[in-house]
């Protein structure tokens, strides 16, 4: 049995480590609908985590640009020889674009809050910037008019796709016969579906669990019904409600749903690494990889996954890596809070201090002494105080050099990266 609630952890019951595959590559770019998302990876929609500052630093985070692309390639070449010359010939047959990050997407929202609630804090929701196309918009919820209704909000307020949340498995919304309750009722499904598809012109997809439980997997049986009922693509967390966030996530599930169908299959669980994407590629032929609650302890994924493509390697942050991202997120929510102090007060940011407490477990996960520092920054009461101590903690780190490569994390952590050592210092995030 999963622990109650179903909190989102932060480590993995026994990770299973991939190695590179021979020939699989995380797609250049897969096209929803209309939307190309190039690469073909997105960031996964999170409840608490995925509002618009996280959202654009994850952009930022992920700039990887041609020119970085040829210098990576050329110090390969340096390095290892022969195999530089076939990282460039990956690079020749394989393009990223500048963001490793093809398609974000908003935390869930409510779809009968969305369609009650003031246009002032239906902002604060749905706000978005320019520089976070493409991005899509998830809803949750069980009435089809409400659902269809949110829809239309959505298409209107500017968001390039809009996505169903049939995964979440939370008990406050499956106990509304939200998220991953529904798949109990693949026929209300089936009303949503239309309801939603006559709405709005946007490409429309759905995120899906496998089944309630391993007695209830309905996976394959609900993607051919995304498809039959005009869905452009579809997103499965490979696995049951049952599960939440433990156990390992069952890939051969995302094969069998792509096998299914022709629309773009996005494959969800267990990618905590470059080679993890690759491997998920590589076993169940998926469009496009999501990646959720491995991109806030190693916001530099979706860059690491397009080196990978793009060379065959990657690089691990630095302690001054480390220490640029941390500081970059807390004063973008600083600036958010300045930018939204006028507005009225559903559509404010408020106090970021709060946000940066959340966030600094997620940082320091991995990091050597980083409990003091969540510790220095749990006391802190406002937001320049949590930047004192980040300073603080990290000054001594950056006089003795700041240059070397993280060491390898604990079992059952995010690893960061799996190749040599690197002392070059990450392009900025901002």
């Amino acid at each position: 049995m999963t622990r109650r609630g179903f909190t989102v952890k932060k480590h993995w019951d026994n990770p299973v480590e991939h190695t590179m595959p021979a020939e699989a590559r995380v797609p250049a770019e897969v096209c929803i609908g209309a939307v190309t998302v190039r690469p073909a990876t997105v960031l996964a929609p999170m409840a608490g985590v995925t509002d618009t500052v996280f959202r654009r630093f994850i952009r930022h985070a992920s700039l990887f640009t041609r020119d970085q692309r040829t210098e990576f390639r050329d110090q390969g070449a340096r390095e290892q020889g022969s195999e530089g010359a076939a990282a460039e010939s990956i690079e020749a047959a394989i393009t990223n674009v500048e963001s490793g990050c093809g398609l974000i997407m908003t935390e869930f929202t409510s779809a009968d809050g969305l369609a009650r609630m003031r246009e002032a804090k239906r902002r604060r929701y749905l706000t978005f910037y320019d520089d976070e196309h493409p991005i899509g918009a998830q809803l949750f919820g069980s009435n089809p008019e409400t659902l269809a209704e949110a829809a239309r909000i959505v298409e209107e307020t500017g968001f390039d796709t809009v996505d169903l949340n049939l995964g979440c498995p939370a008990k406050r919304v499956v106990g509304c016969n939200g998220g991953s309750g529904l798949l109990r009722d693949l026929p209300k499904i089936g009303e949503i579906f239309r309801a939603i598809r006559k709405t709005v012109t946007i490409p429309f997809t759905v995120k899906f669990r496998m089944g309630w439980n391993d007695a209830e997997i309905v996976c394959v049986e609900l993607a051919r019904m995304a498809e039959a009922e005009g869905l452009d693509g579809l997103s499965l967390h490979a696995r049951t409600r049952e599960q939440g966030y433990s156990g390992q996530a069952r890939w051969r599930w995302i094969a069998a749903v792509k096998q299914a169908v022709r629309i773009p299959v996005i494959g969800n669980g267990d990618v905590r690494t470059p080679e993890d994407a690759a491997a998920m590629v590589a076993e169940t032929a998926c469009d496009a990889v999501m990646i959720g609650r491995a991109a806030p302890a190693n916001p530099w994924i979706f860059r690491q996954i397009a080196q990978y493509t793009a060379t065959g390697r990657y690089e691990r942050p630095t302690v001054q890596d480390r220490y640029r991202m941390i500081r970059a997120y807390f004063e973008m929510l600083l600036a958010e809070m300045e930018a939204t102090k006028d507005l009225p007060r559903d559509a404010r940011l408020g106090d970021p201090a709060g946000k940066m407490k959340q966030f600094a477990t997620w940082f320091t996960h991995g990091v050597p002494g980083g409990a003091k520092l969540r510790a220095a920054i749990y006391r802190a009461r406002s937001g320049s105080e949590v930047l004192a101590e980040v300073e603080r903690f990290f000054a001594p780190r950056l006089e003795a050099g700041g240059l070397e490569a993280e060491p390898a994390t604990e079992p059952g952590e995010i690893a960061e990266a799996r190749p040599e050592r690197s002392r070059r210092v990450l392009a900025p995030l901002v």
